[in-house]
């Protein structure tokens, strides 16, 4: 989470965005480079470039530490592919004729393979077609503009941790022309009343399912079918920031498709939750979708060939997609059995949030500078061989810090016996010092 000032966060994990989150929003896409917050290049190790001599000298920085004992470890909840090397990204593509005839001709400005993905994905959300987008910031400020210039009122409902506040550089209203609105400041979605009786009219509610920056939450269905009706009856259209809905049916109980059918349209990412190379879709109706494309092109989105990210995400969805509402079931054990095992260590104050996940993401709260908890959890795992917390720790006021806890496909191979005694021993561990 972070201010909003500037549009620049860490988004959840290191401030250059490059540590392992699991959330997909890399720093590039929230307004920064990919470099490291001392300046050194992503990949760099021990604080040298890729490539350099350890000329016996440097010593490596926390976050240094804490990327190499993730990737040490033998034991982690996530292993996230936009962290691997590139030899074993690259190696991904060696199932993408699985997914897609390879002896088709390759994609020019948006044909072939990425019209494909674009049917799958407008197949799979119910909507009546779908447009390829190099990211969900273009994409969705592309589908804002569209419905400004329909509706006649460029102002946009939002949440203020909602992502276009957080994370783009007030892209809304220094790109796009739009006028964003926060509708409450409750670290939740906003309820049907305070959209009914928001004191200025607006054209469009966006709503981010989950907000990731408030804790991965999600209302009920009730909660979000009410809060929709409430936006028509003020005759605005239903904007979705769905970057990870994929991986919300197991909270809603409801379909994919159930879940989209509620917005006028949707945005959905590849690589937050299908472990793709990047890459975004917008759905919706196909006169809407028409011109999407329109601005796709104005905006410098029509990319002259997207192969290797259409079949990356053609993959995640074959691959991932089936396993997202497992990984859901099991991060709410990995949720249980690790407050069990902080309380078992005598931590007198921790708050895991929300207490149930919605999705397979998670907060972790403690009452601890930032600096301290992460030294212990760098150690443990070094120690241990096994990696409760790779992400980082995020300062929030004196003596309290917050890091994501993301559970992967390797989350699954811990019960929750495992869990607890990992939390227990890292509690005892940050008591004791």
């Amino acid at each position: 989470m972070a201010d909003g000032n500037d549009g620049t966060a860490h988004d959840g994990t290191a401030p250059d965005g490059t540590a392992p989150d699991g959330n997909g929003s890399t720093a590039a896409e929230d307004g920064r480079p990919p470099a490291a917050k001392d300046g050194r290049p992503p990949g760099a190790k021990d604080g040298r470039p890729p490539g350099a001599k350890d000329d016996g000298t440097s010593r490596p920085s926390p976050r240094e530490r804490r990327m190499a004992a993730w990737r040490a470890a033998p034991r982690v909840l996530a292993r996230l592919g936009f962290l691997a090397p590139l030899g074993e990204r690259l190696a991904l593509l060696e199932a993408a004729g699985s997914v897609y005839d390879l002896d088709e001709d390759s994609d020019i400005y948006g044909n072939g393979v990425v019209a494909a993905l674009e049917q799958r994905v407008a197949g799979l959300l119910g909507t009546e077609a779908a447009a390829f987008f190099p990211t969900g910031t273009m994409a969705q400020q592309v589908a804002l503009r569209c419905w400004a210039g329909r509706t006649g009122d460029p102002t946009v409902a939002l949440h203020p941790l909602g992502h276009p506040e957080v994370h783009e550089r007030n892209a809304f209203s220094q790109v796009s022309g739009l006028r964003p609105v926060r509708i409450t400041n409750e670290p939740r979605l906003p309820t049907a009343e305070e959209v009914r009786d928001f004191e200025e009219p607006f054209g469009a509610l966006m709503l981010e399912l989950p907000l990731r920056d408030a804790g991965f939450v999600l209302p009920t269905w009730e909660e979000l079918t009410e809060v929709v009706d409430a936006a028509r009856e003020r005759e605005a259209v239903v904007h979705f920031d769905g970057a990870r809905l994929w991986e919300c049916t197991e909270h809603f109980g409801r379909p994919l498709a159930e879940i989209a059918g509620l917005a006028d349209s949707v945005y959905v990412s590849f690589y937050k939750s299908l472990d793709a190379f990047g890459g975004a879709a917008l759905a919706g109706p196909a006169t809407l979708i028409d011109e999407a494309r329109a601005w796709r092109h104005r905006y410098g989105g029509n990319v002259f060939q997207q192969f290797p990210t259409a079949l990356s995400a053609l993959i995640g969805l074959e691959r991932e997609l089936p396993r997202l509402p497992e990984y859901v079931r099991h991060a709410r054990v990995v949720a249980a059995a690790l407050s069990e095992g902080l309380e078992a260590g005598g931590l007198p104050w921790f708050r895991v949030h929300p207490e149930v996940p919605h999705t397979f993401d998670f907060q972790v709260w403690l009452p601890y500078d930032s600096e301290v908890v992460a030294d212990v959890a760098i150690g443990a795992a070094e120690e241990t061989g096994a990696m409760l917390f790779a992400n980082y720790w995020d300062p929030k006021g004196p003596g309290l810090s917050f890091t994501e806890v993301h559970v992967r496909a390797a989350g699954l191979e811990w019960t929750a016996g495992d869990v607890r005694a990992a939390a227990e021993e890292f509690a005892r561990r940050l008591l004791h010092g």
